[in-house]
């Protein structure tokens, strides 16, 4: 079903193109969720896991900007993983006033458990696309993502 929105032909355009985009998104991440909860974390948690488990340790700002949430919110998601040791804060002994997160052992042994069934999920999800399609859908949306690198 396309918009009623009754703009230009090039608003309708995006508008409708958005609105495809959107449900799709929240469709596909509402049936991924259902491994969140059956983990007993949040999304929030799992990425943060996930980036300090592929890129290693990291400041709060480097993994606000990696999963793309506010400061304060990662503030709260590591307090939550660190009260169930998944994860540990770290002061610079040269600048006290910068901390590093670090996956525990326990962490580390969490995220190696359930990233692969996460992984596992994705590509049966994606598996109605062509391996074309998906390298279509992953090219537009990192143009979509990153507008402001490509002229209009």
């Amino acid at each position: 079903m396309g918009t009623h929105f009754k703009g230009s032909k090039n608003e309708k355009l995006a508008l409708d193109a958005f609105i495809k985009l959107k449900r799709a998104s929240e469709s596909l991440s509402s049936r991924l969720a259902h491994d969140f909860s059956e983990w007993n974390i949040t999304e929030s948690q799992f990425g943060i896991l996930e980036a300090l488990f592929h890129l290693g340790p990291m400041c709060q700002k480097g993994l606000s900007d990696k999963i793309l949430k506010s400061t304060g919110n990662i503030t709260l998601v590591v307090d939550n993983l660190e009260k169930r040791n998944f994860v540990t804060r770290v002061r610079d002994t040269a600048d006290r006033r910068f901390i590093t997160i670090h996956l525990t052992d326990e962490g580390k042994n969490f995220i190696q458990k359930i990233f692969p069934e996460h992984v596992k999920k994705i590509s049966e999800e994606f598996s109605i696309l062509s391996s074309e399609e998906q390298i279509s859908l992953g090219i537009i949306c990192k143009k979509l993502g990153k507008k402001e690198d490509y002229s209009l």
